[in-house]
């Protein structure tokens, strides 16, 4: 492939919910550039988008591809993003090197959850949108509904630029709003036929062609000047001014047709070369950004990058910011879904990938040395949702840690935790589906088996008051035998303190050489678990009289003598359970203020307060204990249709309810 100037340069993120056709539309455009010789189908895995086996298997986007489109002179860098609510770290990554959101919106549901999160997320970045109102070949299609759906949620600056002519199994084409024609289309024709616009719609068509104009217009004062002194303005002239109101995110243009039946889009093309902004690039040496990583099991890490400003040449040494190790680029490539075309250098603006550097990650700025470079955070969300997993065999034991490494280079969003307390690994994820693919990942990418468990709860014990008992050893066996006595008090310490151990011996009635070895016994006793089985917290123990003997006494007595002691002891103090809380920052619609306060009521939850946060949407902060929240990332999808979100923290811990005792402990105790 060629190499690209910068000006003509065009990177497109393909976002919106699933289902509203993206991929089909990525798919459709390389078809009618005459790229592909068919078009591919999600149905079948034959799409360049969908690669990955796990998108094959379930027929839907579950990563971020880039798949480049020459048009015209032009190179457009589709980036095509999950529609699907746990992927959404993906789009973001799209987001971040894009330079236009084109927005895919079904005809058929009209704007859905994903597009509006999509949506928040290019607002949040700053970037040009447009919308493809797709699927108007579809029963139930309505573009007139869409339209009005669309301008609902995001406001006057949405402005069609077409019409359809014809709607569900009519749609033969497309008017063109800004130079009054028609353009119709012959089943399966990738270019369409101009004509004078369809006399039941000039009409319309005229109401809407005046109110575009009039649209374009207010951005520029001489323009304005002439279109109120009714003097005809050139379509290159609004071309160019719409191509501003769009760079500046105030005009977000509407264009539409079907991606199956390749209506509309050779004009869709000519709105990306036309209007969409050519790459915003800094001055200064060549400097990268890695916004996404691919795990091959042949070829090994590909790191896909955008070119942030200078030219990238293939063998160029640059510098990585974060670790600041050179990192020679052996060879840099374009990649077209998981085909990769060699190419000697990439403009500024550009996007490409590049394999086996030896240690770089997503987010990472690779620069020339000495080159200061600034660019926007890639910080990936919260994952909120885990699952515990053990490898199937001793085999896998091995690999499994390999494994895990490399999927976390992959996904960013993953996150692998080793919990002490409950002595699980656990797997975190943004939800079911993200959990599910990493899991199948790992056995059939990584080739590790492994199985699943819930999390436990890395619940605590304490006591309420003091206590002493006897901790003793006493056995005799020909020979030298076991002695050993400790007296032991233990009594509460404030919450978060930890364990204190004392001793008070006088007397040498326990020599000073077996001191230690009471301490190690307490120690591991208040480890192994008190009287209902978890982790010993907050108390002080003091060791304050005992007896030994000179030749039966040793450290081994000494230790057992205090892990006894110190169970009786705890068994008489009031041992209760703690609980660990967690402080949950909720964002959600206001409409759904009152079912999520009412949930968090029922689970235990305490509101600490809400406050309106804009754009019709509260942010509530409350604190839960960590039982009931292990799954509360499904819970609030489920509570807001997919709109609420939340970040935790763990808090702190606090005494868990008498009733709930035995329900937690019995099975600590098995264990």
């Amino acid at each position: 492939m060629q190499t690209f100037p910068t000006a003509k340069i065009r990177n497109v993120a393909l976002v919106g919910h699933q289902g509203a056709g993206k991929t089909t539309l990525a798919e459709a455009l390389l078809f009618a550039a005459g790229a592909t010789s068919r078009m591919g189908r999600v149905e079948d895995g034959t799409t360049v988008a969908d690669f990955d086996p796990e998108e094959h298997r379930r027929g839907l986007s579950v990563g971020l591809s880039v798949v480049p489109v020459e048009s015209d002179g032009h190179k457009i860098n589709l980036l095509d993003s999950p529609g699907y609510a746990d992927f959404v770290a993906d789009v973001d990554a799209a987001l971040s090197v894009a330079d236009l959101a084109l927005f895919v919106v079904s005809a058929v549901e009209g704007v859905e959850v994903q597009t509006e999160v999509a949506w928040k997320l290019a607002e949040a970045r700053g970037i040009p949108r447009a919308f493809f109102v797709n699927k108007l070949d579809r029963e139930r299609a309505s573009f007139a509904r869409t339209l009005d759906d669309l301008k609902s949620k995001f406001g006057a600056g949405v402005a069609p630029l077409q019409l359809p002519i014809g709607e569900e199994a009519a749609l033969r084409g497309v008017v063109e709003l800004l130079d009054d024609h028609a353009i119709t289309y012959e089943a399966g024709a990738v270019r369409g036929t101009d004509g004078p616009i369809p006399t039941d719609m000039e009409a319309e068509e005229h109401a809407v062609h005046d109110a575009l104009v009039e649209g374009i217009v207010v951005a520029d004062d001489a323009l304005m000047e002439r279109y109120l002194m009714e003097e005809p303005l050139d379509l290159s002239e609004l071309e160019k001014t719409l191509a501003k109101g769009v760079d500046e995110g105030s005009v977000f243009p509407v264009l539409c047709g079907s991606a199956t039946k390749l209506i509309g889009i050779d004009r869709l093309a000519h709105f990306l070369v036309e209007e969409a902004p050519a790459p915003h690039i800094g001055a200064g040496p060549t400097a990268v950004r890695v916004f996404k990583t691919i795990v091959d099991q042949y070829v090994g890490h590909v790191n896909l990058f955008r070119v942030v400003q200078g030219d990238v040449n293939a063998d160029d040494h640059l510098v990585n910011a974060r670790n600041q190790k050179d990192e020679r680029l052996h060879q840099i490539f374009v990649m077209r879904g998981k085909e990769q075309d060699a190419v000697k250098s990439l403009a500024a603006g550009d996007i490409g990938g590049v394999a086996k550097l030896a240690d770089v990650r997503t987010g990472d700025v690779l620069a020339s040395a000495g080159a200061a470079v600034e660019v926007d955070a890639l910080v990936p969300p919260m994952p909120l949702l885990a699952t515990a997993i053990r490898a199937k065999n001793k085999n896998d034991e091995d690999k499994l840690a390999n494994a895990l490494h490399r999927l976390e280079d992959e996904d960013p969003v993953i996150r692998i935790e080793r919990n002490p307390e409950t002595h699980q690994t656990l797997l975190w994820g943004t939800g079911e589906t993200h959990l599910a693919i990493a899991l199948s990942k790992l056995a059939t990418k990584f080739g590790v088996e492994v199985d699943t468990d819930e999390p436990k709860v890395a619940y605590r014990e304490t006591i309420t008051g003091t206590a002493e008992a006897e901790g003793k050893v006493k056995k005799q066996s020909g020979g030298h035998g076991q002695f050993a006595v400790a007296w032991l008090r233990v009594e509460p310490r404030d919450r978060g303190a930890g364990v204190e151990f004392a001793e008070q011996i006088v007397g040498g009635v326990i020599p000073r050489n077996f001191i230690p070895a009471v301490e190690k016994g307490v120690m591991d006793a208040v480890a192994h678990g008190g009287a209902h089985g978890f982790p010993v917290v907050d108390v002080k123990v003091t060791v304050f009289d005992g007896k030994h003997h000179s030749v039966d006494s040793s450290e081994m007595a000494f230790k057992t003598a205090a892990s006894i002691g110190l169970r009786e002891a705890l068994g008489k103090a009031g041992a209760i359970v703690l609980e660990p809380i967690s402080e949950l920052v909720i964002t959600v619609p206001e409409a759904s203020q009152g079912d999520v306060m009412g949930d968090l009521n029922a689970k235990r939850g305490r509101v600490q307060g809400s406050a309106s946060v804009g754009g019709g949407e509260v942010e509530i902060t409350a604190t839960v204990p960590t039982s009931e929240a292990m799954r509360y990332s499904i819970d609030l999808r489920s509570m807001t249709g997919g709109r609420g979100r939340y970040t935790a923290r763990a808090s702190h811990y606090d005494p868990l309810p008498a009733h709930l005792v035995d329900k937690v402990s019995a099975p600590s105790k098995e264990h």
